[in-house]
């Protein structure tokens, strides 16, 4: 997929190699990279995916890195519903606000 000049995009980079990190950092999280995705917007003419681009951010900042994606979506999420803090959360706010007669 190709973007122009001005589009939204993502782009990745390898901040630290497993051998550079800290030695202060877990033993599992040494073995990684330290990596880096940020979005901003594209600086070149012209650009594929995969090609090393430069973006502004929105803080203005310019970045450097492979481009990912183009215009990326959010894709995050709370995770699953787990019901023992759903029913955990009722309680509580029956026992702050005085509703609850067991305490």
């Amino acid at each position: 997929m190709s973007a122009i000049k001005g589009q939204w995009v993502q782009i990745h980079r390898i901040l630290l190699n497993p051998g550079e990190r800290a030695p202060s950092v877990p033993e599992d999280t040494g073995t990684l990279p330290l990596e880096l995705r940020i979005r901003g917007f594209l600086l070149e003419g012209k650009a594929e995916v995969g090609e090393l681009v430069t973006i502004e951010t929105a803080a203005g900042r310019k970045m450097h890195g492979r481009m990912e994606s183009v215009e990326p979506s959010h894709e995050h999420s709370f995770g699953e519903h787990v019901p023992e803090l759903a029913e955990a959360g009722m309680e509580l706010t029956k026992w702050l606000t005085g509703g609850d007669e067991d305490e």
